[in-house]
């Protein structure tokens, strides 16, 4: 139940938003969320459909980040996920050795990039959100996205938390807000499920180094089909040495 990526070939991503040319501040309706929740689910896991419902659920929630990331390994039992990014994959392993166990598995949630639980666990899940929150550091760098025509300019404040937030990478992930699937062979053979926040890329764009900083994209490079939103988190650690969530901000793309 593993499988291996690196993050180093990161794909531009074409196909232009039509966005208005006036300036707009964005940021989470809740000014300072309190968790990053990535879902590692598979359309080919009969026990995924209830974590992925879950995640909807924590979805609206405005203090919750949920990202959906479809892992790849188990495409050989009968079906192949539509929706699976081997570098997902490679994500999940990665946070298991940075943990020091062999814990891979669907549906797995990873919470604030250090705890995980059953994706269906909702119970533990917020019992997760909590005991993250004590980590020194964790979500508590202020993150911002400002619009201005075809590019988004991402912000991230200085650390106010000392040495445990004062380095971190910065990425920006495409994500697709809804995306029913009907799903034709393997466990869940005949089922339609609907995934939420699926992540359709990431791109890395810098290091932080507790200092504010801030980055421009271009709409163009985090677009493609059934793009309509975008989610910026800082990570202590690497692409490979997953660590704690520093802070995150999402937003609706128009």
């Amino acid at each position: 139940m593993t499988a291996m990526m690196a993050y180093h070939s990161i794909s531009r991503w074409s196909g232009a938003l039509g966005v208005c040319a006036i300036v707009a501040i964005i940021r989470p309706a809740h000014a300072d969320p309190r968790a990053v929740v990535e879902l590692f689910t598979s359309q080919g896991c009969s026990s995924c459909p209830p974590a992925d419902k879950i995640l909807g659920e924590l979805a609206k929630d405005p203090s919750i980040i949920a990202l959906s990331m479809p892992i790849d390994y188990w495409d050989y039992l009968g079906w192949k996920d539509t929706l699976a990014d081997s570098r997902f994959s490679a994500r999940q392993k990665a946070y298991s050795q940075m943990r020091g166990d062999r814990e891979v598995y669907t549906p797995q949630v990873v919470i604030n990039g250090s705890a995980h639980v059953v994706g269906s666990d909702r119970a533990g899940i917020e019992s997760a959100i909590g005991a993250t929150r004590k980590a020194d550091g964790v979500m508590s760098v202020p993150v911002s996205m400002t619009q201005l025509g075809k590019q988004i300019t991402v912000s991230v404040a200085a650390s106010a938390k000392g040495p445990a937030a004062m380095h971190g990478e910065v990425w920006i992930c495409s994500i697709s807000k809804s995306i029913p699937i009907s799903i034709g062979r393997g466990e869940n053979s005949g089922h339609e499920v609907t995934y939420h926040n699926v992540v359709r890329n990431l791109l890395k764009l810098g290091d932080w180094t507790g200092s504010p900083g801030s980055w421009t994209v271009p709409l163009e490079n985090i677009s493609r089909d059934g793009v309509d939103g975008a989610v910026v988190y800082v990570q202590d650690g690497s692409h490979d040495r997953p660590g704690p969530m520093l802070g995150a901000a999402y937003t609706t793309l128009h």
